[in-house]
């Protein structure tokens, strides 16, 4: 799969082998009644990022282990629980705690938090999945030693400032198993996440970049050869591109110019 912008399809080709896999899938809900429940929990997640979500969350296995670091109010944790089967372990971590909210909410929204919590938790009882979820109000830095040694599927969609998104990665990063999913989102759109990202992941030999939807990329945990590594970073650098226009855009969103964000293939909103 080229570095492109690329929608996954839930419900996808079976593999050799997977006829008991299939039978547990058919007990197990649909992407898009999912979808369509959580039109109104507030979150910046689109429905081709839900998809590589389901999609990579449904192919785990009972046993397996989901790292959500920053939840929000819950849509991308009720998309992982929804899809996973029976038996994977879900870690979500969000401390709740006022700063890195949202776009320009970096600090001083204490009361708030203490509301998005309690939505939080109110939307996954809705949605069916608390039972399913260890929430960990922490901060990422503070949770290290109470999720798995290993999991199958990591997605990171914290603070996007670069010292805590570096942090993030290279403290979790690692525990991602051989064969196992790494997913980023906001990638190649907030600045300080893009260059951690840069930092981490372009010449590492242990992730192969696989694309995205939209900012959501994927990097799969292989062992990379030398010639490997070397295309892997040349994907990763081809998204610069889109990088600058999505910086192009916040600014003029920014300068109260969002009409003009259409040239560019915006829509007026800020992009993730």
């Amino acid at each position: 799969m080229t570095a492109t912008d690329t929608a996954a399809s839930p419900g996808g080709e079976a593999r050799p082998g997977s006829t008991a896999r299939d039978a547990t899938r058919a007990a197990r809900p649909t992407f898009d009644p999912v979808f369509r429940s959580i039109a109104d929990v507030q979150g910046w997640m689109t429905r081709d990022q839900a998809c590589r979500l389901w999609d990579r969350a449904s192919e785990l296995d009972p046993g397996d282990a989901i790292v959500e670091i920053g939840s929000f109010h819950g849509r991308s944790a009720i998309v992982l629980a929804s899809a996973s089967p029976a038996g994977v372990s879900i870690f979500t971590i969000d401390p709740h705690g006022g700063n890195d909210r949202g776009p320009h909410e970096f600090e001083g929204y204490e009361q708030e938090a203490e509301q998005d919590h309690d939505i939080f938790l109110a939307n996954l009882e809705a949605a069916g999945v608390r039972e399913r979820i260890t929430h960990l109000r922490k901060y990422s830095s503070d949770a290290v030693d109470e999720v798995p040694g290993q999991v199958e599927l990591l997605y990171i969609d914290g603070a996007h400032r670069f010292a805590p998104a570096l942090e993030d990665l290279r403290n979790y990063r690692d525990r991602v198993a051989l064969g196992g999913t790494l997913l980023v989102h906001d990638s190649y759109s907030a600045w300080g996440l893009t260059l951690a990202l840069f930092a981490t992941m372009a010449l590492t030999g242990k992730f192969r970049y696989v694309g995205r939807s939209q900012t959501m990329t994927q990097f799969d945990r292989v062992d990379l050869t030398p010639a490997d590594r070397a295309a892997n970073c040349i994907r990763q650098l081809l998204e610069v591109p889109f990088f600058l226009r999505n910086l192009m855009i916040k600014v003029l969103i920014k300068a109260r110019l969002a009409p003009v964000t259409r040239l560019l293939g915006g829509n007026g909103e800020w992009p993730y």
